[in-house]
């Protein structure tokens, strides 16, 4: 079992020209206005109130979708329920992305909703504090205050995975690298969708001109914006530089044109050097994020079921070492059959997926009431 998570995998699909149209409308709007942009803290305000008033226009969720905000915790934030028939014993704490100055669980509910009708599970994601008045390290506290928030409310670390996209994957790993050094608990596992893991200033050569979507030289500026006055080299800061000894199974996504490609890489590199489980996978021609464009590009919709077999293999895992004490029903995924994953080479595609549909939406049921969780 170990083996089916630790590998890396480049899924060969048809490119569609939904992607294609998306990429080329990036290039010519999201990546010029971000080079203007993020040059000074006028353009890096702005820039937040811009997103902030985008983030504003309501998603329209499918009908069985439920997002209810949560105010009891120790960080604000909003439960998502894609559907019903979900275990209520188990968690994901989704961190989201924006560079740490832009974006919200609103803005990224395309990816909550769909973690919860793959994994079976409610998503609580958490509005940790960003900038421009909050930097990096109070995400972080929030971060761990919403992990221990689960934790007093009766979740078993065992029942609990982190998610989180860019930023939100920095903070995904450096939570973890935090409660490790804390002697805390730790999760089950944690899925990193194109992780931002080096703040350590270095120039970004690799793909400047292939993204579609962030200029690499935004991305140093505001790598060096969050570091000044601190040591980069910190792995709460860089957690590229981390020592991952003892952490729970990783799933690292990312396509293979983007800026920051090569960090979700070096993390999957370092992690395995340490002994932890990681899988990981890059999506040709896929932009920063991907996950997030599931509405309208067909490739985005296919990484869910990915992710659903991975938890579901890193649960078998913990089933083996005895299991969580608290979960009151077992993981009943219910997943296309994908055929086996070799170690491929990511030079070239090695794994065939096509007739991929949605996670379709399970059957109604009443969900179980319980402290700390919206539906009480």
């Amino acid at each position: 079992m170990r083996d089916e998570i630790n590998m890396d995998v480049s899924p060969a699909y048809p490119f569609s020209w939904q992607a294609a149209t998306l990429n080329a409308i990036m290039r010519g709007t999201f990546k010029p206005i971000s080079d203007l942009l993020l040059r000074n803290d006028v353009g890096f305000a702005a820039a937040s109130r811009i997103v902030a008033l985008a983030g504003r226009v309501p998603f329209r969720l499918p009908v069985h979708v439920r997002v209810t905000p949560d105010e009891t915790g120790a960080c604000p934030g909003e439960w998502v329920r894609a559907g019903e028939e979900l275990d209520e014993g188990k968690v994901l704490l989704y961190f989201h992305g924006g560079g740490y100055f832009a974006c919200s669980p609103a803005t990224h509910r395309p990816i909550t909703w769909r973690l919860s009708a793959a994994t079976r599970r409610p998503v609580l994601a958490v509005d940790y504090r960003q900038g421009p008045v909050h930097r990096p390290a109070e995400a972080l506290e929030d971060a761990l205050a919403a992990y221990r928030c689960l934790l007093e409310h009766g979740y078993a670390p065992a029942d609990i995975v982190f998610g989180g996209d860019s930023a939100g994957g920095h903070l995904t790993l450096a939570a973890l690298l935090a409660l490790r050094d804390q002697d805390m608990p730790l999760p089950a596992a944690a899925v990193c969708l194109s992780p931002w893991a080096d703040l350590t200033g270095a120039p970004r050569r690799v793909n400047r001109l292939l993204d579609p979507m962030i200029p690499a030289g935004r991305v140093d500026w505001l790598a060096r914006r969050w570091t000044a006055g601190l040591d980069p080299q910190d792995p709460l800061l860089s957690p590229v530089l981390g020592d991952y000894t003892g952490l729970p199974p990783l799933m690292i996504v990312t396509g293979s044109t983007e800026v920051l490609r090569d960090e979700g890489r070096r993390v999957a590199e370092r992690a395995r050097a340490a002994g932890v489980p990681v899988m990981y996978e890059e999506w040709p021609r896929m932009p920063h994020v991907f996950a997030i464009l599931a509405d309208v590009v067909p490739e985005a919709r296919e990484v869910y079921p990915h992710i659903a077999r991975f938890l579901a293999a890193t649960q078998d895992l913990v089933s083996g070492r005895g299991g969580s004490k608290r979960s009151r029903a077992p993981s009943t995924l219910e997943l296309p059959d994908l055929p086996d994953l070799p170690v491929p080479d990511l030079s070239g595609p090695d794994l065939l997926l096509s007739g991929l549909e949605d996670v379709a939406a399970p059957a109604p049921r009443k969900p179980s009431s319980r402290p700390g969780s919206a539906a009480a």
